[in-house]
């Protein structure tokens, strides 16, 4: 499910902001870009490969858990491996939140106010979603 799936309230617009497709080449300073927010610039950018090798390790747990139901394996055996993929994607969404909280939120706290209110007002119902998981 991506974050447009999830909303409910017509927030999509502030998450295509945050998260626009960023450029392919390479970047022209922007004459009215503040911050690298404004380029088009994640805040995952930095740890991209880290995130992208701790999915795949999620990935592979989730495969296992397939596998050890094709083994039959014991139901306590694979509850664990169930808790234990929850844990890292768990892990995971707490990480990125950081990234997002500490990259486009203060991006918006350098345009103001209201940019302020509409990003924390977006974190928190994505803190909502985690908690309801």
């Amino acid at each position: 499910m991506t974050t447009t799936d999830a909303d409910t309230d017509g927030s999509t617009a502030a998450a295509a902001a945050c998260h626009a497709e960023g450029p392919k080449t390479a970047v022209r300073p922007d004459p009215d870009a503040v911050t690298d927010h404004d380029l088009g610039i994640h805040g995952y950018a930095k740890q991209k490969d880290a995130h992208l090798k701790r999915l795949r390790r999620i990935e592979g747990q989730i495969r296992g858990l397939q596998r050890m139901l094709e083994e039959d394996v014991y139901c306590i055996d694979i509850l664990t491996q169930v808790s234990a993929s929850t844990k890292g994607l768990q892990s995971f969404g707490l990480q990125l939140l950081e990234e997002h909280l500490r990259h486009c939120v203060a991006d918006a706290a350098v345009k103001g106010p209201e940019a302020i209110d509409e990003k924390v007002k977006e974190a928190t119902k994505a803190i909502e979603r985690m908690l309801r998981t």
